[in-house]
């Protein structure tokens, strides 16, 4: 009954959030902060807050301006990390170290434009203690490219893959041809014109005749590396 209470908790923030501290013990997953829409101000309040109790906390598409706020809060007793092409910050007690499992996902970006999204993902595997193997600017416009680092993730034994491509919709589809674990479609906002901004990846990732791949919604990173890291953590229990 006691863990049934504790994973209800809820922590309230001066009126502007209410942070579900022990989410991680439900789902699986932690709480993360979403800086996006937010005052930077907040942003700081409530990665504090959640790291006060957790020993670690976690924004997402953290811009300049919000990462410049949180470097100077007087962050005594914690550390300030920022993942800057996966747009993440993370403040962490002083020597918190991340649970690490035997758990491996396998990433690959279609084109270099697509990387800040795939950094999203991979980073997010990683502080969900999971390892990422990965592979950047391999689309199918030169298909050859994608052979080795789809050779050493399947060595590696990855529970999943994760493709994220904008202006090579295509690429998950031809992934998912050619390997037997789930594969994970991210489509990028990367493209211009007629179904740009994501638009035609989406839907060339939904319309797959390729079972076994799934797909988030667009520039949506954290959501895929959340995706792949609990299969690859229950992969690892096996």
């Amino acid at each position: 009954m006691g863990e049934i209470i504790l994973k209800m908790i809820i922590k309230e923030v001066k009126g502007i959030a209410k942070l579900d501290i022990y989410r991680d013990k439900k789902c699986g997953i932690p709480e993360v902060i979403l800086a996006e829409g937010k005052e930077p101000k907040w942003v700081v309040n409530l990665l504090v807050e959640m790291a006060k109790v957790k020993g670690i906390a976690i924004a997402t598409r953290v811009n300049k301006e919000c990462f410049k706020e949180i470097k100077r809060k007087r962050l005594g007793g914690f550390r300030l990390i920022h993942y800057e092409k996966a747009k993440m910050a993370v403040i962490a007690k002083t020597g918190y170290k991340i649970k690490k499992s035997n758990a491996k996902v396998g990433l690959i970006a279609a084109g270099t434009a697509d990387v800040h999204i795939a950094e999203e993902a991979r980073v997010t595997v990683e502080l969900l203690g999971c390892s990422a193997i990965f592979a950047y600017d391999v689309g199918v416009a030169g298909i050859h490219r994608i052979f080795p680092p789809l050779e050493e993730m399947l060595k590696k034994k990855v529970a999943c893959i994760v493709v994220v491509a904008g202006m090579e919709g295509a690429l998950p589809t031809v992934v998912k041809g050619l390997v037997d674990v789930p594969v994970i479609g991210v489509p990028t906002s990367t493209g211009y014109g007629y179904g740009g901004k994501g638009e035609s990846a989406l839907m060339t990732m939904l319309q797959s005749c390729s079972p076994g791949l799934v797909v988030v919604n667009i520039d949506n990173g954290f959501g895929a590396g959340c995706a792949a890291a609990l299969i690859a953590k229950q992969s690892a229990k096996k």
